[in-house]
C-alpha cells in the first residue's frame, strides 16, 4: 500500500509540474544573442506599407468641397473612441503602395513617413481647393503584448514615437516573476519577420534602434526560472496535502 501511494504521489508531481520549455514562445538557438547597442542610433521614423489605414481629414472654409475627401467626421478626434470604425473608414495602402482619394485620384505613398504622406497630399490637394489643410495619420498603430504582464492583449498607438516602456505600461507592467532580461521583439519589415532579444535592465537600451515602438510589433515577456520553480512548489505543496488527507482517511478506516 506504502509503495502505492509513493508511485500515485511521483506520478502526480511529474504530471503536474510545469518547465520553462513547455511553456515559453519562440524557442530558438539561433537568436540567443542579445541585441548590440550602438550609442549612435538615433529614432527612425516609421514609413508606410501596405495594408496601412490612414486617416485623412481636410479643413477647409468650403465644407462641401473638405467632406468629399472626409469619410470619417472631422470632429470624431480621428477615431480613438472608436478605433475599429476608424479603420473600417480609412484609407488602406494598397499592395502597390497607393491610397485613392476623391478627385485628386491614386497616390504613391508606400516608403513615406506620415509627415511627407501629409505633404504630397497637401500638394495635391491645392489644385482643387483654396485655403485648405490637410492632416494625416496613421490609424493602424497598434501592437500586442503577451507573457508574464498583468493585462495581456493589443493596444492601439496614438503616439508616433511610443517606446519600449510605454507598450509594455499599457499592459500593466511585467508581473514580478517576468524575466526582464529576455524579452522578445518580434517586428513585421515587409515580407519578413525578425526576432531579438531585449535586456529591461540595461540602461543603454534607450539607445538602441529597437527602443521605440513600430506599428505591428510584438512584445513576449518570458517568465523567470525561479518563477516556475515557486510555482511548482505550490502545486508540489497542494498535492502533499491531498495525498496526506487521503492516507489519514486511510488509518482511520483501518
Amino acid at each position: 500500500m506504502r509503495n502505492n501511494i509513493f508511485f500515485l504521489l511521483l506520478l502526480l508531481f511529474t504530471a503536474s509540474c510545469m518547465t520553462k520549455k513547455e511553456i515559453v514562445y519562440l524557442q530558438n538557438p539561433q537568436y540567443k544573442e542579445k541585441v548590440p547597442i550602438s550609442h549612435t542610433t538615433r529614432f527612425t521614423a516609421y514609413t508606410l506599407q501596405p495594408n496601412d489605414v490612414l486617416s485623412v481629414k481636410v479643413l477647409s472654409v468650403d465644407p462641401d468641397m473638405a467632406n468629399m475627401f472626409n469619410i470619417v467626421n472631422p470632429t470624431n478626434a480621428f477615431g480613438m473612441s472608436d478605433p475599429g470604425s476608424m479603420y473600417l473608414s480609412g484609407y488602406t495602402v494598397d499592395n502597390e503602395g497607393l491610397i485613392h482619394l476623391p478627385t485628386v485620384g491614386k497616390l504613391k505613398v508606400e516608403g513615406l513617413t506620415t509627415s511627407q504622406t501629409q505633404e504630397l497630399i497637401q500638394r495635391n490637394l491645392n489644385r482643387y481647393i483654396r485655403d485648405a489643410t490637410v492632416v494625416a495619420k496613421l490609424i493602424s498603430f497598434k501592437i500586442s503584448v503577451l507573457g508574464d504582464v498583468r493585462n495581456p492583449g493589443y493596444y492601439y498607438i496614438y503616439n508616433d514615437r511610443a517606446n519600449l516602456f510605454e507598450g509594455l505600461g499599457m499592459a500593466g507592467d511585467l508581473n514580478q516573476g517576468a524575466n526582464r532580461k529576455n524579452v522578445k521583439l518580434i517586428r513585421q519589415k515587409g515580407d519578413q519577420s525578425e526576432v531579438v532579444l531585449l535586456d529591461l535592465t540595461d540602461p543603454n537600451l534607450v539607445q538602441s534602434q529597437y527602443y521605440y515602438l513600430m506599428p505591428n510589433d510584438v512584445l513576449y515577456v518570458e517568465p523567470r526560472a525561479s518563477q516556475l520553480k515557486r510555482d511548482n512548489l505550490v502545486v508540489v505543496s497542494v498535492i502533499l496535502s491531498v495525498v496526506s488527507t487521503g492516507v489519514l482517511l486511510l488509518n482511520f478506516l483501518k
